[in-house]
């Protein structure tokens, strides 16, 4: 991959994303442009390792100084504290104490990047944020095995042009570890389920869990896969065999539903590919993500999105998913 593939948009300087967010939240609309080229924006950051790390642009609300953290009772195991930053009380984590990584400089932690995603507001402690690159999803790989000191948070791996490589923190693991999955609780079924099949496909083994509890429990027959790439691999080979026996797709699976940010091929460009191929007219996209700011509701609208739903809210996903299976 040319040096330009990893070129920052912008610079990633600390005046940037200090503050309210605004000097960030201003290059939202030009990130927009990511849809369906197959590319992601990642902050770099290190944790007083030799490692370097990573984190998907748009979940990254603001990076601030570290701030004096109060511990408070019951707080999860692996939580820091809480900290008050304008008038919002937000857990804080330790990234590197989380991940035990045994070798961090725990006194170089002062920096704290705020993340927001699947409906959470997070202050992760770091050594120091570097800059944003640009890399394209068909160059990330999920880990072949358990990365050493990172457990199971790291869940895509990315190599720069220098050669060295990239961990992607699995951040909705990191979320699930600290505060518990997330509880699908009573979900009523739908009528004839049994006859209605989902398809679905996210990189979290988090989410995947979850969807198949919930599906389970609306009656609802699932299909899956780990990234974009497989699942449209998937997908060809039943609209070829649906083609081949002269029967509508349609009546194999009534919805597909499909992550945003996946190694390989992201869920855009799965869309993309999904929306030009006229076999799959009569089935609706629904794009299930925990980026789920407007910005990344226009990415899914840029592309054939037929509904965006943030994750993880099991009524609001039930409630999308039962009107488009009853047809």
């Amino acid at each position: 991959m040319s040096e330009n593939a990893y070129s920052s948009t912008m610079n990633a300087n600390f005046s940037q994303f200090s503050g309210d967010g605004s000097g960030f939240m201003d290059a939202v609309d030009a990130r927009t442009n990511l849809a369906g080229s197959n590319k992601m924006e990642i902050l770099l950051f290190s944790l007083g390792t030799p490692e370097q790390f990573g984190i998907n642009v748009f979940k990254v609300r603001e990076v601030t100084n570290a701030m004096k953290v109060t511990r408070a009772p019951n707080m999860p195991s692996g939580v820091s504290g809480i900290v008050s930053l304008r008038g919002h009380i937000i857990p804080v984590l330790d990234l590197a104490s989380f991940m035990n990584l045994e070798n961090a400089q725990e006194h170089q932690r002062n920096t704290m990047m705020v993340t927001e995603y699947s409906r959470h507001t997070l202050g992760f402690l770091v050594q120091g944020v570097d800059r944003i690159i640009r890399v394209d999803w068909d160059k990330v790989r999920a880990p072949e095995n358990t990365m050493a000191g990172g457990g199971n948070l790291i869940n895509a791996i990315t190599e720069l042009p220098d050669g060295n490589l990239i961990s992607i923190v699995d951040v909705e693991q990191v979320l699930a570890n600290a505060f518990g999955e997330d509880v699908v609780g009573t979900v009523s079924r739908i009528e004839r389920g049994h006859e209605m099949c989902v398809f679905f496909v996210d990189d979290s083994s988090v989410a995947r869990r979850t969807i198949s509890e919930l599906l389970d429990k609306m009656g609802v027959k699932h299909l899956r896969a780990n990234n974009g790439r497989e699942a449209w691999e998937r997908l060809q080979g039943m609209a070829d065999a649906a083609e081949h026996s002269k029967t509508p797709l349609h009546d194999q699976i009534q919805v597909i539903l499909a992550d945003a940010e996946m190694p390989e091929m992201d869920g855009y460009v799965l869309t993309q590919h999904i929306k030009s191929d006229h076999r799959f007219d009569s089935i609706p996209v629904v794009m299930h993500s925990s980026l789920s700011s407007q910005a990344n509701r226009a990415m899914g609208s840029r592309v054939g999105v037929d509904y965006y739903v943030a994750k993880f809210d099991a009524n609001m996903l039930s409630e999308t998913l039962r009107p488009l299976l009853a047809t």
